[in-house]
């Protein structure tokens, strides 16, 4: 089960070891007088069996579980509410015990032959596409490298991958790095997330099967490739310069000419099975879904090795934005199709929920929050 230990006033008292690498976690060990392998097993715990307690570690000394317990807990964050959709997805409110005032939300999406992780980098989002309701939310802050991996382990314990056994299949295969926030604005951090993921002595995830999604932040999408090897997935929404800045401010800062020359790098330092970059398109109904707007997408990427997602938008509380016919967006993804580009239509899923594309918005005060810092 997922538990930790913290002091009466609700914030830990001890540090976390939870999200330190193996070597770290060597480290403690040594310091606490005790060989290199105890670390190990220690690392191999908490990241391949998946235990939260100390006394669970079966083959450690009890003195070393006992010292253990007094320095470090185990704390991936805490579930304040999760929610299930009629479609079998499932959205989680996460509380992170050193800053109980703030929260994110992570979304877990089964399928037949895969399940897939959608998980936040951000509390909050300083972007403001004008169609994502995470945008209507303040950046609070980054969120740090265990606090991404903790929603990992959060969803594995409910999908009940934990522990891992040899060539088992696990429930949570993928990883796609789309909840709130732009994770290229939180690169270190991510980075050091995606580390701990495909640690072959830990988690053990195949980079390939990790897609981080970017707005468009030009000038780091090629380490994507050459630092983390892991897929790459570009919120485009408008191939029309004038149109992409008005609904993603970021475009200003990095237009659709800088952001494609970025791509093209990142193919090239790319592994075979990374190369092929997913572009995003949410369909709004009368801003970017004419013939025109898709023979202009077609003309921006067509020499990318490129798949086209066309994502029927998802309204929120408060949206001004209507998505495109179900008539229009499939004329649309015909179209892209005919010319030669891979284009599929995104079915929705956690929408009663408001756990789909451009849907999460967690709960927090972020005014309140930010003057505790």
């Amino acid at each position: 089960m997922i538990s930790s230990s913290s002091g009466s006033d609700g914030l830990s008292r001890k540090a976390n070891i939870f999200g330190k690498a193996r070597q770290n976690i060597v480290d403690i060990a040594e310091a606490l007088n005790v060989p290199s392998y105890r670390g190990k097993q220690i690392h191999e715990w908490i990241y391949t069996k998946g235990v939260t307690t100390f006394q669970d570690m079966a083959n450690l000394p009890r003195s070393l579980q006992q010292d253990l317990d007094q320095k470090y807990i185990i704390d991936y964050g805490r579930v304040l509410d999760s929610q299930l959709s009629v479609d079998g997805t499932r959205k989680m409110l996460i509380q992170y015990s050193n800053d109980p005032k703030a929260s994110v939300e992570a979304v877990f999406i089964p399928e037949d032959h895969r399940g897939t992780l959608c998980v936040s980098s951000q509390i909050g989002c300083s972007l403001s596409c004008r169609f994502c309701h995470t945008g209507t939310q303040a950046l609070y802050r980054n969120l740090t490298a265990p606090e991404i991996v903790g929603q990992y382990m959060i969803a594995a314990w409910m999908a009940k991958d934990f522990p891992k056994t040899l060539n088992q299949r696990p429930n949570v295969s993928n990883i796609v790095f789309m909840g709130q926030g732009e994770p290229l604005y939180n690169f270190r951090n991510v980075s050091a997330a995606v580390r701990t993921l495909t640690d072959k002595s830990g988690i053990g995830m195949a980079p390939w099967r990790i897609t981080i999604s970017t707005s468009g932040v030009a000038p780091l999408i090629p380490r994507i490739a050459s630092e983390l090897n892991v897929g790459l997935a570009v919120s485009l929404h408008s191939a029309d310069n004038d149109v992409r800045s008005e609904i993603m401010p970021i475009n200003k800062t990095y237009p659709l000419s800088q952001l494609m020359s970025s791509c093209r790098e990142f193919v090239k330092c790319a592994s075979p099975q990374s190369q092929r970059i997913t572009f995003e398109y949410v369909m709004l109904d009368g801003v970017n879904d004419t013939d025109a707007d898709a023979n202009r997408l077609v003309d921006l990427i067509r020499n990318l090795p490129t798949h086209v997602n066309l994502i029927p938008f998802n309204p929120w509380p408060g949206s001004n934005y209507r998505s495109s016919d179900s008539a229009r967006v499939l004329k649309f993804c015909n179209l892209v199709r005919s010319r030669g580009i891979h284009a599929s239509v995104r079915t929705p899923r956690g929408d009663d929920i408001l756990a789909a594309c451009g849907q999460l918005k967690s709960s927090h005060d972020t005014k309140k929050s930010a003057a505790t810092i």
